[in-house]
């Protein structure tokens, strides 16, 4: 992308293939990872300089390595955090990648990286769920969402989850999720209310942002958690803080994947645990659709459209 726009700046051609330097490796990509961090970067809600190959998450296998890499060549590695991973092939930092296992496929690696991080941070840290605490996890049917409900639900949550159609909330159920709310035909403050009275909830998981960041405020219970972590219906208002006071010294936090995975360490134990989940079974990850790599403006549009469920890949 040479500017930002919607999907018609995305553009499918040819760039100079860059080789390894110092503690660098070149992957070729199997498939690559499309959220909505994505189109924050596009759209220049998150702005980045130009010209811009876009995605950061992706999984492949290890092509070339320069100096002072330890990693071999053909090794199958992840990742959620390289610039430019809409592509064959990308050169990255070493320390950025993980090794996946075999027992985990490329493309549910690529599919697992940042969503699943997210929904471990989230449900592990940010507010750290327990058996007994009711959460709100919006879009629900979602690629963060199905996790998150997945992991809720090991920790002994009761899960309340909102999703767009009927279709999105039989994958909400099928994650595991307890109330399944369709908002394109209910509010689902009230409908949540109806089943577990007033501010019945320790957490809310908002994904969505300004479409539901107000009504989701007032279903915490005193000293509630607001996690606010994306912005699909666009970023919420300002909060003023004695709002929060009133609400019943509840806690607003933005948190973000860099801040969770800071260290070499903590990334290894979170995708560590990622990868024993899905290979025992515990943990599902849905690839709702894939996508040629020349077609990521048609991806875009299907994700922004929320005609999506589960994870959409990009594939080389």
């Amino acid at each position: 992308m040479t500017t930002i726009g919607g999907p018609e700046v995305l553009e499918w051609g040819p760039l100079e293939l860059a080789e390894p330097g110092p503690g660098q490796i070149a992957v070729n990509v199997t498939a690559a990872g499309v959220n909505f961090i994505d189109v924050y970067h596009r759209t220049g809600l998150y702005p980045l300089p130009l010209p811009f190959t876009p995605g950061f998450e992706g999984a492949g296998v290890v092509e070339a390595v320069g100096v002072d890499v330890s990693l071999e060549i053909g090794a199958r590695v992840a990742w959620s955090t390289a610039p430019g991973s809409y592509a064959e092939r990308v050169v990255m930092a070493a320390d950025v990648v993980v090794e996946v296992p075999d027992s985990v496929g490329l493309d549910t690696a690529a599919a697992v990286m940042l969503q699943g991080l997210t929904a471990h941070y989230l449900s592990h840290d940010t507010y750290s769920l327990a058996e007994g605490d009711s959460c709100l996890i919006h879009a629900g049917a979602g690629g963060v969402g199905n996790l998150l409900i997945q992991m809720a639900k090991a920790r002994g949550a009761t899960v309340f989850a909102t999703v767009g159609s009927s279709e999105k909330a039989e994958v909400a159920r099928e994650a595991g999720a307890d109330h399944v709310i369709d908002y394109s035909t209910a509010d689902f403050g009230d409908a949540i209310e109806e089943i577990a009275g007033p501010r019945p909830l320790a957490v809310v998981y908002d994904g969505v942002g300004a479409a539901t960041f107000e009504r989701g405020l007032g279903l915490l219970g005193r000293r509630g958690t607001m996690v606010t972590f994306g912005n699909a219906s666009g970023p919420p208002a300002p909060v003023d803080p004695l709002e929060l006071a009133r609400h019943g010294s509840v806690y607003v936090t933005r948190p973000t994947l860099r801040d969770y995975t800071g260290t070499r360490d903590e990334l290894l134990q979170r995708t560590d645990d990622l990868f024993r989940w899905i290979a025992a079974g515990d943990l599902e990850v849905r690839i709702g659709s894939r996508f040629p790599l020349s077609e990521a403006a048609t991806a875009h549009r299907a994700l922004e459209g929320r005609r999506t469920t589960g994870k959409v890949l990009l594939e080389a």
